[in-house]
């Protein structure tokens, strides 16, 4: 699996959670969402995702978007 898609794996894991927890426990969860939404958003410009650095200094293979 390479770094493009564990980067989206993540994120679409943590909205599920997210939402999960803001529907079981409390509405504050959907700020882990919506922070999750917004680094998607801003790495789709410049390229950066701090989630892809630390893959990509793990070893895993490197994308096409990272």
């Amino acid at each position: 699996m390479n770094i493009d898609r564990l980067v989206m794996a993540f994120a679409g894991s943590m909205v599920f959670i997210s939402v999960t927890c803001a529907v079981l426990f409390s509405p504050w969860w959907l700020a882990v969402a919506a922070f999750v939404g917004l680094n998607l958003f801003q790495s789709a410009f410049t390229g950066f995702c701090p989630l892809a650095i630390v893959l990509r200094r793990l070893g895993f293979e490197a994308g096409t978007a990272f």
